[in-house]
């Protein structure tokens, strides 16, 4: 899914055009692929990741490449930093996997300063890229679970959570973006290194693993030189902080 993060990433990064030197915190930031695209598109002076997985900190850490950033862990509903303590956060590709949102963005509100901004983006919820193979697998009786506050990948409840938390000059934004595979072992191996895929479908029979890859054959055809193309689609959204009435 990295590839496909980063690609949704560079758009969204291109969309927000913040200035360089900024202190942002990146919050679920897992093994820091958006953290690593932020540093090298941003130029900030620092990155604070936050994220529950101490095994995806461990190897965030060990990334020479970012010697701006630091790593701990924490919830993203009750960030450990007192008020007002960077210029700008993010949510990559994380708010749906936040039990309650609400708090989740309040949290985001509370930690940056004054006028700076709070965002995030995360794929829309029938038109990700693991869709095709969710979609496929529930036609053979395997569910693929959805994140717990998928209800959030719609525009309108993103704006109405940023809104909510006071936030201002909220704006939204439709990516989408497309990957090419050099053919299909290449768009079956790179998913299967996705666990929740590759759990359900260890489920399967031998003989349904088979009609799962030529269901996926047929729904996503090859061009003349075997190469397969789609695309995915994210929901994207930015606010600042109000700068009157903030203590």
């Amino acid at each position: 899914m990295g590839v496909w993060s980063q690609l949704a990433g560079q758009v969204f990064l291109d969309w927000l055009a913040l200035p360089t030197g900024l202190r942002w915190i990146d919050i679920g930031c897992g093994s820091d692929a958006f953290t690593e695209l932020l540093a090298q598109r941003c130029a900030p002076t620092g990155i604070q990741g936050i994220d529950p997985s101490e095994e995806q900190l461990v190897f965030a850490r060990a990334r020479s490449a970012l010697h701006e950033a630091t790593f701990q862990t924490g919830d993203a509903m009750a960030l450990p930093f007192d008020a007002n303590q960077f210029d700008a956060a993010v949510m990559a590709l994380v708010l749906f996997f936040v039990p309650n949102p609400f708090k989740g963005v309040a949290e985001l509100e509370r930690v940056v300063r004054p006028g700076g901004i709070v965002t995030a983006y995360h794929w829309v919820a029938t038109d990700n890229p693991l869709a095709p193979f969710r979609d496929e697998l529930r036609a053979l009786g395997v569910a693929v679970a959805l994140p717990v506050s998928i209800d959030t990948t719609r525009l309108e409840a993103l704006h109405g959570l940023w809104t909510g938390a006071g936030l201002e000059a909220v704006e939204l934004r439709e990516i989408e973006v497309q990957r090419t595979f050099a053919d299909f072992d290449e768009l079956w191996h790179s998913t299967m290194g996705i666990s929740q895929v590759e759990d359900a479908v260890a489920q399967l029979s031998a003989g349904d693993a088979e009609l799962l890859r030529a269901r996926l054959r047929a729904r996503l055809p090859a061009d003349a030189q075997g190469r397969i193309t789609y695309a995915a689609r994210a929901n994207a959204i930015k606010g600042r902080v109000p700068k009157a009435g903030k203590s």
